[in-house]
């Protein structure tokens, strides 16, 4: 997989951009949120640290390519986005995952950057299909999905296990 495309992406509530070492103290500010946390995957750490940011910060600084960027609000990183590409026969299709800080919730910047990001990564990278599993517990992230033009394709039930409980995903997503 071979990144083509040209950074930051301005999506106009936001600047998509590569992590920076100043980052830290933003990372765990927002990070560090259950209500956040309960969204993600238990790879993204809760609570979240400051051993955590420097973690992830050195995670990203090796990445070639790089998939894995930072959303920025009015100068701070806010939130992530990013791609995990598949393998295998699977090798033209890549997985979109995001988060962002609850302070900036409700003001559609994570619809702005699955947007922007999505036609980014259809861009620069030789990609099929782009998608996501969504908690069923995250109607919000079912929106976003929905208003960046992705379909919903189905629901895969009790399929992961969240903070003790156990959970459907719908899957979204959207073709070149």
């Amino acid at each position: 997989m071979t990144e083509r495309g040209r950074l930051p992406l301005d999506a106009g509530t936001c600047l998509i951009r590569l992590w920076q070492r100043g980052d830290r103290a933003s990372l765990v500010r927002h990070a560090d949120n259950r209500r956040v946390w309960l969204m993600l995957r238990d790879q993204f750490p809760h609570p979240y640290t400051p051993a955590d940011a420097d973690t992830w910060l050195a995670h990203v600084r090796r990445q070639r390519p790089v998939t894995s960027f930072a959303i920025a609000v009015d100068g701070e990183a806010a939130g992530g986005i990013g791609l995990a590409p598949q393998r295998d026969v699977h090798r033209r299709s890549a997985e979109v995952g995001y988060w962002l800080g609850e302070a900036f919730w409700n003001r559609g910047i994570m619809t702005a950057a699955v947007r922007e990001f999505t036609t980014y990564a259809f861009d620069s990278f030789d990609l099929l299909r782009i998608y996501a599993a969504v908690f069923s517990s995250n109607p919000a992230s079912m929106r976003v999905l929905e208003k960046a033009g992705y379909t919903r394709e189905g629901v895969l039930r009790r399929s992961v296990v969240k903070d003790g409980q156990v959970l459907d995903q719908v899957l979204y997503a959207v073709t070149r």
